[in-house]
């Protein structure tokens, strides 16, 4: 059985993952409980895949305090190569590489972000499982979950369940 890759991610409730100046204290200020769900998601992956605009991101707010630290991390990126302390970058056809580390040992893939990133992935349709939080916030603008394409992703509800304020959906791609 290979792994499966996972879309592990909260929105707004109007669809945006973040402002348009990447802010999140609009998810920070939701209430929830205890970490909704994350603890319990991140025992099950051991990759992660992510943009380089988020690991930038990460990296300018976190500074040292890499919140991967133990995972096997790769930024795609266009044009920077090779390893930095805490990640691996990868270049050209995702849908190859993708397929190359489905197929090794280990635990889930996680696809961390960001919007452009994920429209890729959605796109080759290379998303096993979607695990979408919603928060009550109307931001009204930002950066969208989900870009306009022409085509259609079915999928299946596995659960759903709440954090107080958070509703986490998770749903399986219909292949």
């Amino acid at each position: 059985m290979s792994r499966k890759v996972v879309l592990f991610i909260a929105e707004s409730l109007d669809g945006y993952i973040a402002t348009k100046e990447d802010d999140l204290e609009w998810l920070i200020n939701t209430e929830g409980e205890g970490d909704n769900g994350y603890s319990e998601f991140y025992d099950t992956i051991d990759t992660i895949i992510m943009g380089r605009r988020t690991y930038d991101w990460i990296v300018s707010h976190e500074g040292d305090n890499f919140p991967y630290e133990g995972k096997q991390c790769y930024v795609l990126s266009g044009s920077k190569q090779g390893k930095d302390k805490n990640v691996e970058y990868v270049n050209g056809d995702i849908t190859e590489f993708m397929q190359k580390l489905k197929q090794e040992e280990g635990k889930d893939i996680w696809i961390v972000g960001g919007g452009s990133m994920l429209h890729e992935f959605i796109e080759k349709r290379l998303v096993d499982e979607w695990i979408i939080t919603v928060t009550p916030t109307i931001l009204g603008d930002g950066i969208p979950l989900f870009k306009r394409h022409g085509f259609e992703t079915r999928l299946r509800l596995k659960g759903a369940r709440t954090f107080n304020q958070f509703t986490e959906l998770h749903y399986e791609t219909v292949h």
